[in-house]
């Protein structure tokens, strides 16, 4: 087992459920998690040298751009708030992507037994 998959994988997958958590409740500390969980899962892509690494950082990195602003505008224009909305919505739809292309390298690994 890598374990070093593992875990990028674990929080891209609790980015994408933080993230749906925030669309759920819309508070300002769910947003604040969803966005701090998807920063270290970008953290720990970075070091990744599988056969798709590039689309996995590039969708964690979407994922970042939109968190962080709709953290920002939830905080501090709490008037635009269907546009924090939006950018999570943007976010969640990255980190399905990422989810997805994790699985399509999964599948294209050989298993070893």
């Amino acid at each position: 087992m890598q374990w070093g998959k593992v875990f990028y994988i674990f929080f891209t997958l609790m980015s994408l459920t933080t993230s749906a958590a925030f669309l759920y409740d819309e508070a300002l500390v769910a947003l604040f998690i969803a966005g701090s969980v998807n920063v270290v899962s970008t953290i720990l892509k970075i070091g990744v040298r599988n056969l798709l690494s590039a689309e996995l950082l590039a969708g964690s990195l979407v994922a970042d751009l939109h968190l962080i602003p709709a953290f920002f505008v939830m905080k501090f224009s709490p008037e635009n708030h269907t546009l924090a909305v939006g950018l999570v919505i943007g976010a969640v739809v990255a980190n399905i992507y990422t989810i997805v292309i994790s699985m399509i390298e999964s599948a294209k690994e050989k298993v070893d037994f």
